[in-house]
């Protein structure tokens, strides 16, 4: 069930965007139809959903104007992505990850925010989400090019912490070795990185242990060290004896 707060979110990017279009789209004339060009140029006509996920995921250098078309799908292309219609994520670009839309216009910047956080926050009381956990993060952290207002947001909880689990079991390796877990984002990355490290190493041990996982409590307490220091621990050589 969706949340009040993430309904209001909905609510208001239908209203903020509604009506909008770019009106001298010519897109691809490779990829898209020319039908599907002049949904972009149309305002009040329902897009179908494939033809909303194509445009949201698809490379930059296709539009004319890639910030108008960012905002005609907006209506349709929040409340798809909640829904889980925008399925598979992690094929491409978001384009409110390619566009600056923080350069918008107050009330349109405030809706795509607000909406971003709201979306995340349903998710991390919605014990299965539309898609998996590790690429919902990635979605949102890639448009709001930091990953310090989702870490915010990810107070304990049973399925919180669940989720939690999942992403650290899925990053740690990475993490470990000071490299990338994350294919699709696009800006401020090297900078969140390490800010992700510390709140991990900080905040996920003790929600890792009590659900059963001393071992990756561990791991994941080592993200702390410097590097050198963090594969010379007495860890690797007697996982055991500290666990």
């Amino acid at each position: 069930m969706t949340s009040t707060a993430l309904a209001a979110a909905l609510a208001d990017i239908e209203t903020v965007f509604n009506g909008f279009a770019s009106p001298g789209e010519t897109a691809c004339f490779v990829c898209d139809l020319p039908e599907e060009v002049a949904y972009l140029r149309t305002p009040y006509v329902r897009i179908p959903v494939d033809v909303v996920r194509q445009y949201t995921f698809q490379a930059s250098g296709h539009f004319d104007d890639q910030d108008a078309a960012m905002r005609r799908l907006l209506p349709q292309g929040a409340r798809a992505l909640t829904e889980g219609a925008m399925d598979p994520l992690g094929l491409g670009f978001h384009g409110l990850a390619v566009v600056d839309w923080r350069s918008w216009p107050e009330r349109q910047a405030t809706a795509v925010e607000t909406f971003v956080r709201a979306w995340w926050q349903d998710v991390l009381v919605t014990s299965r989400p539309p898609y998996s956990i590790t690429e919902i993060f990635e979605l949102c952290a890639s448009i709001l090019r930091s990953a310090t207002p989702l870490l915010d947001l990810w107070k304990p909880g049973p399925v919180a912490d669940a989720h939690l689990l999942e992403c650290v079991d899925w990053w740690l390796g990475d993490l470990l070795q000071d490299d990338t877990p994350f294919g699709w984002w696009l800006h401020g990355e090297e900078v969140a990185l390490p800010g992700l490290r510390s709140w991990l190493a900080t905040h996920a041990p003790a929600r890792l242990r009590a659900q059963g996982e001393p071992d990756l409590a561990t791991r994941t307490e080592l993200l702390a060290l410097p590097y050198d220091e963090r594969w010379a621990h007495p860890y690797w050589t007697s996982p055991s004896d500290t666990n």
